[in-house]
Formats: C-alpha cells, structure tokens, sequence
C-alpha cells in the first residue's frame, strides 16, 4: 500500500512538472514568433518607405498584413525618414508577448 501512495505521489508530481515546462516552453515559441513578427513588419515598413517595395497604402498598413501574417498585431509604428520602429503583440493562453524591432539605412 505504500509503494503504491509513493507512485502516485510521484506521477503526480511528474506530471505538474510536464505540464508547467509545456506551458514555459509555448511562452517561449510565442515569444520567439512576437520577435521574428516584429522584425518582418519594421523591415516591410522601412522597405515600404523607401520605395523599395512598393505598396498602394500606408507603409504601417504593410507592417500590419505582415505581422497579422505571423499571427501577431501591429500595436505600434512609427516611421521617421525611412526608420521604422514597430511594437507587435501576440497571444499565449491569455498572456500576451510584446516585442518591438527597428529596421532603416544604416546610421552614418
């Protein structure tokens, strides 16, 4: 009877421990998608800015295709010359990931 309340005890525990690393490592994955999203949307937005891609709306509208694209929302652009710095949000069991990127020429 004992060995048996020990395993269980043990089960239990093993399986708290799984469930909470499954719920760290999908933080993780969000957070990583929240990045690469913002990273794409600040280069579409600089590019759409520039003229090197063209675009029949604002370069922020482009910004927002691209990151809705990665499942994420464009919560923040702002383009000075032809920087963009973006803020994009995304979603993990009720929690939210917020990353922010900047993409332009090169300073000098």
């Amino acid at each position: 009877m004992a060995g048996s309340a020990l395993a269980a005890g043990v089960l239990a525990v093993a399986a708290t421990l799984s469930l909470g690393l499954a719920a760290v490592g999908g933080a993780a994955v969000t957070a990583q998608r929240a990045a690469g999203a913002a990273d794409a949307a600040a280069l579409a937005v600089a590019d759409a800015a520039s003229g090197a891609v063209p675009t029949d709306g604002q370069p922020c509208e482009l910004g927002a295709r691209v990151a809705r694209a990665s499942d994420a929302v464009l919560t923040g652009c702002v383009l000075r010359g032809f920087v963009a710095t973006v803020e994009v949000q995304a979603a993990y069991a009720g929690l939210a990931a917020v990353s922010r990127a900047r993409a332009g020429p090169p300073e000098g």
